[in-house]
């Protein structure tokens, strides 16, 4: 744009030098330099000092560069520098010539007029420096994290104080407090005297005094109402009157009345601003070092404002505004007035000039923080009052071409770094009004200025990341006052749905909306739209900021600015992922949320532009991360776990792989720097014993806080009075830690390195065979959307699950006003004063849900939109995608980063259980498939022994028991390959010895659940009335079975006799060891609780004897199912463990039975106590199992097989008929209560069906026959002849080559585990049958 101008370097030179000009076809922005006289050393071969030009003639300057003539340039300078001073001006006949060389000289005498004498530096009544700041050297108490400025100030203690480094003694003062959290803080003034501690602060001794907007309360020692409550980005005003002895404040620039009266004041008295904060409470002071918010007329800010440099860039920026306003007419030789907005500079040398005079001025001023505030942004801000897009305003980029022309590097660096600052405080703590047109406001100019591409550069390479929190841009704060954010003037009419499960659907049959529900429900809706709308208007000027910051067409002399936000974005994850363990330097979860929607935005606005320009391109819709970035080294992962372990293990174990799939080898030299041995080493001497403050405290914490102030700055100290009065910033105390410093690799890449060139494929080096060598984008934008993915799991799904919370309170609001009105309409009218009781209640939940209502319509339209589910949709797909394309490369799938298959788990836990029912999942386009694609990835996933972390494979196999708990997704796993769900079931079905089993086990009983007796509740029926919200528990949804994956169990168990013997011992043993370890627990419990000092028994060994409970009932579960669905494994004798299987099954049920039905039992009086905790303890669920096990093996099965499984049951020395007549409560020996209680678990309840009832019927009376004829005909056994071992059956059994005896279930369930003789230690080479021989 400089060659555009009209004129050249050595035109300008000739002015000076009085030499003719020389054609020439460039403007060098040096020679301009030389010109405004400034930095002469810009300009190599010139030696000119400030000042030093001068015109030779100022007939010669028409001739040498286009200068106007001397009438003409003299009413020129005249109308653009108007006198203040003389209200009178001369006319212009008699008014003295003003040339270039009069006009330093005449700007010098008008910016000197009217300035104000130089004040001295101490104030009649202020006491201390003029530059106001915290004390952080003696006036502090507690710990606390002083932002460099000392201006902005984080609790990190109980409750810590700190004051100011002046005092006022007399006359009226003011200074404003910016909360940045709205947690317990005590502001307001305080002596010198005061001694504060961590219990006490300002406000808690007799000379303090305090404002608590957070408890809404003021502090003299005593406490009383005062105020109104605060939040977060408000602004408190603190106002003290020395002259009458008072102290008040102000919230937002309302006054909150005088909340002290006299005041102590007098000689030896001196009050500070002063606060005290609780742990990770954060607050910004401003004492005046920028214009205040809000000021009070008659009060004075504790800090001067700069008035005679005020004063001057605002004269200075009067004349650039009068040069925008002025088209100099050279053919008719007069001077035009014209709009500013229209305004261009085309090279005129007159213009020029007298702008480089203006700014040889107002450039210094511009490196001022207050001045950048209180004049530049504000005159910028201005520019963009009338409207329209940015595009139409392009003064403001006329604006930053002169800055960069005519003010020194340095100077328009300090400039922008400040007016970027201002511009993310004043967007981030902006109050929210219905339009939200602050925020509007300031993106506009934020969006402005980053339109300049120079500027922009300079702010990604400098600024935005590096200086201040730019994520803050992206953010759109909740407001937590709804009557302050005009929601109820824009969602006038409230509406609340009610009795929604977690897929979005009703819980129970839908009714028909009354008229007026329906009128309130869409005049709702109609609110919501329109807040939405209001909504979009920022999300697209937030996007819009993204899309300059993703340019890559600016590329210039330097690098494009995406590859500049790139190496930015990274350490900015990498600062996130490897600070876990320290909130303040975390990007907070609500900022990371709004990021991730604008983020995928723009990159999908350049994927899509990218795929218009190149054919061959896949779409977004279509996009994968390719697996070549998770080895080839060219992406830095920070040391996140891998699906095969540690990185440095991988490239040892996988190298012969790398080198032969994907042509990449590794250094030796490199494997061993990596190895574990000095990633154990680092982690022993650097991070043990490192308490959570200390990162602060040795330097560790360099990087800011963002609880802090709202300069959002990247610097602070730490402030501690636990050991020493002040720990120096980044000051290490004693012996330096070690500490493994990582430079990021990305900090020195280039376009080249990213996008590839000449034979280098950039980011997709070490293409693997199975992948496609089809173009899929960009390559920067496939690294932006592995960044998006790791967002995911920083912290953004943690953060969708924590504003549902919302959701959750408006239900229970609503159910909560629903019984209120029942119990109103139930109410006796006598009973007056119940009913004005209910009436209250009414009230406060019908207060409660409309204020809940309005907020979840923002919360809806800025997380839980349709958009945002979209985007989420979409990011799913990408990690689906992703997997499967790493899958397709073997071995090398282990380098997979272990956060791609949690996002794959978490975002469809998010569509699923966040985003209903106000978006149905249903209606996203493809949903069937993906389902279909995600289950086939948990399901070859959950086992696949390439996986090797612990906690990656329970979260899968936790996902996959969750998938198959509801009717869509469980379908979606029945519709994936057959070879797949066989293999899923032939894991499913292994061993459940040395493995996490409990959520295998849980997976199969919810496959089973609706087949099995009585197993068709979606609630415990026992908690029906007691717990109607456990209706919403994953594990009491609906039942949905699978015949297909229960087929599919069935073909493996009857044809691989091992595995069925192996998976049904592990299963009895683990329900032996679940059972005895529930009863030894309960009887625990009851020994606590029969203790005359009634201890209280503790919650977690609640916890654990609940979980035992409903184990062994699952374990049942699967038996029952197994018996079901291949009943030969137990009745079919030809296998070679069956008879083995049935005898444990028949003692396990039989002991059962007994413990749960026995007469005034144990568990009955556990039960009874009904202790929290224990809810799911109960006859029920236990009992149907074992009923639905026995009533399979003697009523459903061949005569055969009932026969044998009868009489191995009656055989068992604990089996005892009554446990069974239990079950239809017809045994006369129990009491009446017991009867009740246990008499209810079966036949009166509504899920055992008639048919059932009759199988129980049948069975009793079948085993009460059984046992009358096994008595009769039983001949007494000697002792001689019993199993020496159990004492319970006869000898059955000779071992092999000792000829020791037992019975066969003792030693086949021994020779399970040990191969050696009970007796005499010998090997058992074999067991023969055995008979006595007939007494002689």
């Amino acid at each position: 744009m400089l060659n555009t101008w009209g004129f050249c370097c050595q035109n300008l030179k000739g002015i000076l030098d009085c030499k003719p000009p020389r054609p020439c076809s460039c403007l060098d922005r040096s020679d301009l330099v030389l010109v405004v006289g400034r930095m002469s050393s810009k300009w190599s071969g010139t030696a000119l000092s400030p000042r030093s030009y001068r015109l030779a003639s100022d007939t010669d300057m028409p001739k040498v560069a286009g200068i106007v003539n001397e009438k003409l340039l003299s009413d020129y300078l005249n109308h653009i520098f108007p006198s203040t001073s003389k209200p009178q001006q001369p006319a212009a006949a008699f008014r003295k010539p003003l040339t270039f060389l009069d006009l330093g000289d005449h700007l010098d005498t008008l910016l000197a007029e009217g300035e104000p004498a130089e004040e001295s530096k101490d104030v009649d009544g202020r006491l201390g420096p003029p530059t106001v700041v915290l004390d952080h050297t003696s006036g502090f108490e507690g710990l606390l994290l002083v932002d460099d400025d000392l201006l902005g100030v984080i609790g990190h203690s109980n409750f810590s104080s700190i004051r100011a480094t002046t005092c006022v003694f007399k006359g009226k003062w003011s200074y404003e407090v910016l909360i940045s959290s709205q947690g317990l803080m005590q502001i307001g003034w305080c002596t010198l005297n005061c001694r504060f501690n961590q219990e006490e602060g300002v406000g808690d001794t007799a000379d303090s005094y305090a404002y608590d907007g957070n408890r809404v309360r003021k502090w003299n020692i005593t406490t009383t109402n005062y105020g109104k409550s605060w939040a977060a980005g408000d602004i408190v005003t603190c106002l003290i009157d020395l002259d009458e002895g008072t102290i008040s404040f102000c919230l937002n620039g309302q006054s909150l009345g005088t909340a002290f009266n006299s005041i102590k004041i007098g000689p030896g008295l001196a009050y500070f601003p002063a606060i005290s904060l609780s742990f990770k409470e954060s607050v910004a002071f401003n004492f005046g070092s920028r214009p205040l918010r809000y000021p009070v007329e008659g009060y004075q800010p504790l800090q001067d404002p700069p008035s005679a440099d005020l004063l001057k860039a605002q004269r200075l920026l009067g004349y650039i505004k009068n040069i925008f306003t002025t088209k100099i007419d050279t053919q008719e030789g007069k001077l035009v007035e014209k709009d500013s907005a229209a305004w261009e500079l085309h090279g005129e040398p007159t213009v020029l000039v007298t702008l480089a005079h203006i700014f040889n001025h107002f450039a210094p001023l511009m490196c001022k923080v207050y001045l950048v505030e209180g004049v530049l942004m504000r005159f910028l801000l201005s520019i963009l009052e009338g409207g329209g897009s940015v595009d139409e305003h392009p003064l403001i980029q006329q604006l930053l071409d002169l800055m960069w022309l005519l003010m020194e590097d340095y100077e328009v660096n300090e400039c922008l770094k400040q007016l970027m600052m201002s511009l993310l405080r004043a967007y981030r703590f902006s109050p929210i009004i219905p339009d939200l047109g602050f925020q509007i406001h300031y993106l506009r100019l934020t969006t402005a200025i980053l339109r300049h591409e120079k500027s922009r550069k300079y702010l990604l390479s400098n600024v935005l990341f590096d200086v201040l929190r730019s994520a803050v841009f992206f953010y759109i704060k909740t407001p937590l006052q709804v009557k302050e954010a005009g929601l109820e003037e824009l969602i006038p009419t409230t509406w609340w749905p009610c009795h929604f499960d977690k897929e979005g659907r009703d819980e129970r049959e839908a009714r028909e909306e009354s008229p007026e529900e329906r009128l309130r429900r869409r005049a709702y809706e109609r609110g919501c739209q329109r807040l939405k709308k209001r909504i979009e208007v920022v999300e697209e000027l937030q996007v819009q900021i993204l899309k300059l910051l993703l340019n890559n067409k600016d590329k210039g002399t330097d690098e494009a600015s995406r590859y500049i936000f790139l190496n930015k974005f990274r350490k900015f994850l990498q600062e996130n992922a490897s600070n876990r363990g320290n909130p303040t330097v975390l990007c907070p979860p609500e900022y990371m949320v709004c990021f991730l929607h604008r983020l995928i935005a723009a990159v999908r606005f350049y994927w899509e532009e990218s795929k218009r320009k190149s054919s061959g391109v896949l779409g977004s819709e279509e996009a994968y991360v390719p697996p070549q970035l998770f080895y080839n080294g060219k992406v830095d992962y920070f040391d996140l776990q891998r699906l095969g372990g540690l990185l440095s293990h991988l490239k040892k174990t996988l190298k012969d792989d790398l080198a032969s799939k994907a042509n990449i080898i590794i250094d030796p030299s490199e494997i061993q720097a990596m190895s574990m041995d000095d990633l154990d080493e680092d982690e022993e001497n650097g991070t043990v014993q490192r308490p959570a403050g200390a990162t602060a405290m040795g330097g560790a914490l360099a990087r800011p806080s963002w609880l802090s102030s709202p300069t959002l700055g990247r610097a602070n100290r730490f402030l501690s009075t636990a050991a020493v009065s002040l720990m120096s910033p980044r000051r290490p105390l004693g012996t330096p830690e070690r500490m493994k410093v990582r430079t990021l690799s990305v900090e020195q890449r280039t376009e080249e390195d990213i996008e590839g060139s000449h034979g280098n494929d950039g980011l997709l080096q070490g293409r693997p065979p199975e992948e496609s060598d089809q173009p899929i984008a960009e390559k920067s934008l496939l690294e932006i959307m592995d960044g998006i993915v790791m967002m995911y799991n920083l912290s953004v799904h943690q953060q969708l699950g924590k504003m549902v919370v919302v959701s959750d309170d408006v239900h229970e609001y609503a159910v909560a006003l629903k019984d209120t009105e029942e119990k109103i309409a139930r109410c006796p009218k006598q009973r007056e004063d119940i009913l004005e009781e209910l009436v209250k209640s009414q009230k406060v939940f019908i207060e409660k849900l409309n204020h809940l209502s309005r907020r979840l319509a923002w919360i809806n339209a800025t997380i839980y939109s349709k958009d945002k589910m979209m985007d989420i949709y979409w990011l799913l797909r990408v990690c689906i995608r992703s997997i499967e394309h790493m899958d397709r490369t073997g071995s090398l799938f282990a380098f997979t980063p272990e956060f791609y298959l949690n996002v794959a788990m978490n975002s469809y836990s998010a569509l699923k259980n966040y985003f209903s029912p106000s978006n149905s999942m249903d209606e996203l386009p493809g949903y069937e498939e993906t389902l279909t694609q995600l289950a086939a990835l948990l399901a070859k996933h959950f086992a696949d022994p390439r996986i090797v972390g612990t906690d990656i494979k329970d979260s899968l196999m936790q996902a996959l028991a969750s998938y198959v708990c509801y009717h869509q997704s469980l379908r979606a796993v029945e519709r994936i390959p057959e070879e797949q769900r066989v293999a899923m079931m032939k894991n499913l079905l292994a061993p459940y010895e040395q493995r996490p089993w409990a959520q295998t086990n849980w997976i199969l009983v919810r496959l089973w659940r609706g087949c099995g007796f009585g197993y068709r509740y979606t609630r415990l029926p026992h908690l029906l009335k007691i717990k109607p919200e456990d209706a919403n528990l994953p594990s009491l949804q609906k039942p949905c079975p699978s015949i297909l994956l229960q087929k599919h169990m069935a073909d493996l168990l009857s044809r691989d006799k091992e595995m069925a013997a192996s998976f049904l011992n592990s299963v009895l043993n683990q329900l032996n060891w679940a059972f005895s370890e529930f009863i030894g627990m309960i009887q625990e419990i009851q020994q606590a609780a029969e203790r005359p000092e009634r201890n209280f028994v503790d919650t977690r060994q609640l916890k654990v004897c609940a979980t035992c409970f409903d184990l062994s009932v699952s374990l049942l579960r699967v038996l029952e199912m197994t018996v079901t669905l291949v009943p030969e494994i137990f009745l079919d004798w030809t296998r070679p463990s069956a008879e083995l299987l049935l005898r444990r099954l028949a003692q396990l049920l039989n002991q059962v039975l007994n413990r749960v039905t026995a007469e005034r039992n144990l568990f009955d009086r556990v039960v009874n106590l009904r202790l929290p905790g224990l809810e799911s303890v109960d006859h029920y669920p236990i009992l149907v199992a074992v009923t639905g096990i026995l009533v399979r093996i003697l009523v459903d099965c061949e005569m055969q097989g009932v026969a044998r499984a009868a009489a191995v049951l009656l055989s068992d020395p604990c089996f005892q008929l009554h446990s069974i007549q239990h079950l239809l409560g017809e045994s006369e020996l129990l009491s009446s209560t017991v009867c009740h209680s246990l008499s209810l678990s079966l036949p009166d309840t509504d899920y055992i069906s008639p048919e059932e009832q009759q199988k129980v019927e049948r069975m009793l009376s079948f085993l009460t026959n059984e046992s009358k004829e096994a008595a009769a005909s039983a001949a007494p056994t000697s002792e001689e002849d019993l199993c020496p071992i159990c004492y319970a059956h006869p000898i059955s059994a000779v071992f092999k080559p000792c000829s020791h005896k037992s019975c066969k279930a003792c030693i086949n369930q021994h020779l399970m585990n040990n191969k050696e003789c009970f007796f005499c230690k010998a090997t058992i080479t074999g067991v023969d049958d055995y008979s006595k021989p007939p007494a002689s």
